[in-house]
């Protein structure tokens, strides 16, 4: 039944092709088969490659085709050959192709498959540890299709826009010489010679360097870069970076080139156009307000610093009195948070292990306020809701401890809030220039 691909089967269009307009015309197709259906009499195969799905269609009146037909399986790889028709009122809104299918005349079987250990879906119940190991079934998966071919869109915009603007794509060595940098390398023996290693680069920074010096102004290339460390959710051990260099610029050349680039790339990418200029914040200013040097901007959540303002400072309560920095977070339409929920909170805080032994909350409705402060009085209670402008249906948030630590600890209890009382965002994309960073760090 398996036969060898020729000339002969060689497709007219993809699977994501078919449109109306070719209804009437032939067609041949090759690609995998996603599901097959007997109704009515009928068999109905899905044949998906990495553009699209078709529906196939076998008359019962070819008997020959439509026993051949009977043998499909899931992830089969066949060609199909036959006439585009119109599916009438059975149109399927869902797919691109969903005006048309394809009525067989021909059908080829190239290679059989074994029953896959799960099918290559976007809802999908499978461990990772089963999708690695069936890598090239997870990577058929219209989820996994759309992310390498979104890759490859960006990378073209990267290159077409850097090359407009004078910059050249050089590639560098991946077999190096060890240079100080902020991680482990990872090492490959020499085999010429014997107890040396070459490093593969954590970034080509000796080189681009190395460039400029050359005199080769505007650099750039899409690199590899390798780095021995702990897994963190934005770093891996091997990833890739967009690498650029320029000679005889300011800070804002620099500024003005990738946010241009930026631009194209939510543009051209994902349709989205931002309006304006970037907006600027210090390093400082970041701090103060988010508590982080990479803040998402997106939502309100501001930090509200309340160490000196007066109903704090002797306020009997010692934790306050001896406190180096105080300060909080003010969140709507959480008035009706429950034990519960602001034990889980609690928890959180204390599992970072930043010195945050607690969360101080004050929670409306009106002036019916419940509060982890117990010992102040209600005026007082109050006075701080007013400090933050909070609205009755707001929640106040307050931590104290050293200003670092407790910066952090809200900027990671902000997000938490974000996610998991579905603060909805201002808008979909927020991107934001910190500058002014700090060369050393207080010791």
């Amino acid at each position: 039944m398996v036969e060898a691909y020729s000339d002969e089967h060689r497709r007219t269009h993809d699977c994501g092709q078919l449109r109306a307009t070719d209804a009437g015309r032939p067609a041949r197709l090759v690609g995998w088969v996603a599901r097959r259906r007997d109704l009515g009499g009928f068999i109905f195969v899905d044949l998906r490659d990495r553009h699209g799905l078709t529906q196939v269609v076998f008359d019962p009146a070819h008997r020959q085709l439509f026993e051949q037909a009977r043998q499909l399986r899931p992830e089969w790889v066949v060609g199909v050959a036959g006439q585009v028709r119109s599916r009438g009122e059975n149109v399927n809104r869902s797919l691109p192709t969903g005006e048309v299918e394809l009525l067989a005349e021909k059908l080829a079987v190239f290679n059989g498959a074994d029953t896959p250990p799960f099918h290559p879906t976007d809802k999908l119940d499978a461990r990772e540890e089963l999708r690695l190991r069936y890598r090239y079934l997870d990577l058929r998966r219209p989820l996994m299709t759309a992310n390498l071919l979104r890759r490859h869109q960006v990378c073209q915009v990267v290159r077409s826009s850097l090359v407009e603007q004078g910059f050249l794509e050089i590639e560098t060595p991946a077999l190096i010489k060890s240079t100080p940098e902020g991680a482990r390398d990872f090492v490959v023996p020499s085999r010429l010679h014997e107890r040396q290693f070459y490093a593969l680069p954590q970034s080509p920074q000796i080189f681009k360097q190395l460039l400029m010096i050359a005199g080769y102004d505007k650099y750039f290339q899409l690199v590899k870069c390798f780095r021995d460390e702990d897994l963190r959710a934005d770093r891996q051990p091997e990833f890739t970076q967009v690498d650029c260099e320029m000679a005889f610029v300011e800070q804002e050349d620099v500024l003005n080139v990738f946010e241009g680039l930026i631009k194209e790339l939510l543009s051209s990418v994902v349709n989205y156009k931002v309006e304006g200029d970037f907006p600027r914040m210090t390093w400082a200013e970041a701090m103060r307000r988010y508590g982080t040097d990479k803040p998402d901007i997106r939502y309100d959540l501001e930090i509200i610093d309340i160490t000196d303002k007066e109903v704090i400072n002797n306020a009997g309560f010692k934790l306050f009195d001896e406190a180096e920095y105080i300060a909080g977070l003010k969140v709507e339409s959480l008035s009706n948070l429950s034990r519960k929920q602001l034990d889980k909170l609690t928890s959180f805080l204390k599992q970072m292990d930043l010195g945050i032994n607690g969360l101080i909350y004050i929670k409306g409705p009106n002036e019916d306020y419940k509060s982890s402060l117990n010992i102040f009085p209600k005026e007082k209670l109050i006075h701080i809701r007013r400090i933050f402008k909070a609205k009755k249906e707001e929640v106040v948030f307050i931590l104290v401890g050293k200003k670092i630590e407790t910066q952090l600890a809200l900027s990671r209890f902000r997000l938490k809030l974000i996610e998991q009382f579905k603060v909805k965002p201002k808008k979909k994309f927020a991107p934001l220039w910190v500058t002014e960073f700090p060369l050393l760090e207080w010791d």
